[in-house]
């Protein structure tokens, strides 16, 4: 009886011993394969950010191949379809040194620079403006304007002739702003800076619209028809929410442009509120027109190790040496003047108010 109980009790102990080895054994691979797995994740993060860090590398070589070429420079190979042909090494990669990684073995494989788009996309803060100048690679009469992303539109309003505007605080966050369009367009064979103030000016004209987002069924203007000239303040574009850009419009041009005859800059300014914007060149039958050299694409794959990464970015080419002005006086809080007119010997004024 006392061996059966012994033997008994040696197997159910056998059992506890199995059973807790086997316990510690899944523990033990479980938490093995969990740490190989925080291995392998971290290392393909840190690839994967040295890729793009590649990437952005051939992003800024493009920059610089960009300046050269519009300060005077060989821009013969900057539209090249061969990679990294506009940086000097047509179908080879270029290795990006750093000392302190070299061991991911960092490039950037393929570069493309492409000077000629199909649109000139941005973003505006509230009040501020963006000028651009329209220059398509072949004739066009017409631009096309949309602005703020569709997912971003939740209110859109009926707007009517007696409609006042909001004041700037009880604008809706998700509604589309207005945009203020202005336009300038001058003959390129000569005119003169009053050629801009004339109604009927074959030299210049200076148009302004004001685009309001409703919910009808308007999508074209005319940039003949100047808010500060014909009293037509408002000008209804059709928006909705099912569309990348809630707001679409497209405007007619006074004169049509073709090479350099009838230069033209579109200026927007976005009151009420942020957005981002698309300009689309057309021509007289209504087919898109490609932009040729306003703001040139940069196409950049980058590679650590066996990992890529590739990054797409629009880079402006216009002139920003001279700072255009928002407003002749921009202040935060009062402004204070005095005037005085007399036929007496200048003497300094005596302030009236307090700035």
């Amino acid at each position: 009886m006392k061996s059966m109980m012994s033997k008994e009790r040696g197997e159910v102990s056998l059992f506890v011993v199995v059973f807790a080895t086997l316990l510690l054994t899944i523990v033990t691979v479980s938490f093995v394969r969990i740490m190989i797995h925080d291995q392998q994740q971290a290392s393909t993060i840190d690839l994967s950010q040295s890729a793009y860090d590649s990437a952005q590398a051939g992003v800024e070589d493009a920059k610089l191949a960009l300046l050269r070429c519009k300060s005077g420079g060989d821009c013969s190979k900057i539209n090249s379809t061969t990679c990294n042909d506009a940086v000097g090494s047509p179908g080879e990669e270029v290795k990006v040194e750093q000392s302190d990684s070299s061991s991911l073995n960092q490039a950037y494989t393929c570069l493309l620079i492409n000077t000629q788009t199909d649109n000139v996309q941005g973003n505006l803060t509230q009040d501020a403006s963006g000028i651009l100048p329209l220059i398509g690679l072949s004739a066009f009469n017409t631009i096309k304007i949309d602005w703020f992303k569709g997912n971003d539109a939740s209110d859109i309003p009926t707007f009517s002739n007696g409609t006042p505007l909001l004041s700037q605080n009880t604008w809706p966050v998700n509604r589309p702003p207005i945009i203020r369009a202005q336009l300038i367009q001058y003959n390129s064979t000569g005119f003169s800076l009053s050629d801009f103030d004339g109604n009927n000016s074959t030299n210049a004209t200076n148009n302004t619209l004001f685009l309001y987002p409703t919910d009808i069924t308007v999508n074209t203007a005319q940039f003949n028809s100047d808010a500060r000239k014909l009293n037509k303040s408002i000008q209804q574009v059709i928006c909705n929410k099912t569309n990348i850009y809630s707001c679409s419009t497209t405007i007619k041009l006074p004169k049509a442009v073709s090479g350099n005859d009838n230069p033209a800059y579109l200026r927007l300014t976005s009151l009420y509120g942020a957005s981002d914007y698309q300009i689309t060149l057309k021509d007289v039958d209504g087919k898109d027109v490609k932009f040729n050299g306003v703001q040139p694409s940069i196409d950049s794959t980058g590679r650590a190790g066996d990992l890529f990464r590739r990054v797409q970015a629009r880079v402006e080419f216009n002139n920003t040496d001279f700072p255009y002005p928002e407003a002749a006086v921009d202040i935060s809080g009062s402004l204070c003047k005095n005037f005085e007119v007399t036929a007496t010997t200048y003497s300094p004024l005596t302030p009236m108010c307090t700035p």
